[in-house]
């Protein structure tokens, strides 16, 4: 079961003002029984360090765990992260208002939301397309207002009946890494694409939202535009990797998100062929 943290712990931590209001107008802590007494202490203990937690996570950094493979290969199943809370601006804890504009998302950021059909969850894509953008993909390629996205090809790796194939992507000022997948047809023995060769205009406060693992992502091409209220923030840091279950944690992934070393690495090794 999924907790949402950033809905109870705002609760929580109203709730333990509530205790501590009460405690002082009515000196629960002389008048009441002991259970009632003991209630009050450990909940005035706990408020310092709930409203320290509040404020760190809702208005500095925030970690997430990547469940899901739709930002492969820049962010990888168990991958733990830390979200910039005020890349964006500051939002207010349980409504999202934006109470401060400190910025606003570019074309080329990890940005994590609150997916527009079930706000509950959070989902972490890159930005594509900001306001007044016309996007376009067409047989795999996008487009930004009538321009190709630049893109660089590296390596393809056949594995049974699926290619994968990895680029260098460029969108805003740095680059970043992309995997295309496509499956072999049986018949014809020709590689199938599964491209949405669909345009879209980007409205006012709105972001349209890709995956980096391009044929596997459930993202803006399937059901539309990301409005600025669902900002939750901006991705930088990978922190950890951890399998579940009995496996240690591990750090050979800790560095910025899109490091930029790694790509030029790849780039400089593509060309040396």
């Amino acid at each position: 079961m999924d907790i949402d943290i950033g809905f109870w712990l705002p609760v929580a931590v109203l709730v333990a003002i509530a205790i501590w209001l009460l405690d002082r107008v009515l000196k629960l802590r002389v008048r009441a029984g002991r259970v009632v007494r003991e209630v009050v202490e450990f909940s005035n203990s706990l408020l310092p360090v709930l409203m320290v937690v509040l404020v760190i996570r809702s208005f500095i950094v925030e970690p997430f765990t990547i469940p899901s493979g739709s930002m492969l290969p820049t962010l990888e199943v168990n991958d733990f992260i830390l979200v910039n809370k005020f890349s964006y601006g500051l939002r207010l804890p349980l409504t999202n208002t934006l109470v401060v504009d400190l910025g606003k998302p570019q074309r080329g950021d990890v940005m994590v939301f609150r997916y527009p059909k079930e706000p509950t969850q959070n989902f972490i894509k890159r930005v594509v397309g900001v306001p007044g953008d016309h996007i376009v993909q067409r047989h795999e390629q996008l487009y930004v207002n009538g321009e190709p996205v630049q893109r660089v090809g590296l390596d393809t790796v056949r594995r049974g009946r699926l290619q994968e194939t990895l680029f260098v992507e460029t969108l805003g000022e740095q680059p970043h890494l992309i995997r295309h997948e496509a499956e072999l047809n049986p018949l014809t023995g020709q590689f199938m694409s599964n491209s949405i060769d669909r345009e879209w205009t980007v409205g006012e406060g709105e972001y349209f939202m890709v995956g980096d693992n391009r044929n596997n992502s459930n993202d803006s091409r399937y059901w539309g535009m990301v409005s600025e209220d669902h900002i939750v923030g901006k991705a930088f840091y990978i922190w950890m990797h951890w399998q579940p279950l009995f496996n240690l944690p591990q750090f050979h992934r800790n560095g910025a998100i899109d490091k930029q070393d790694n790509i030029q690495a790849l780039l400089q090794q593509r060309a040396s062929r």
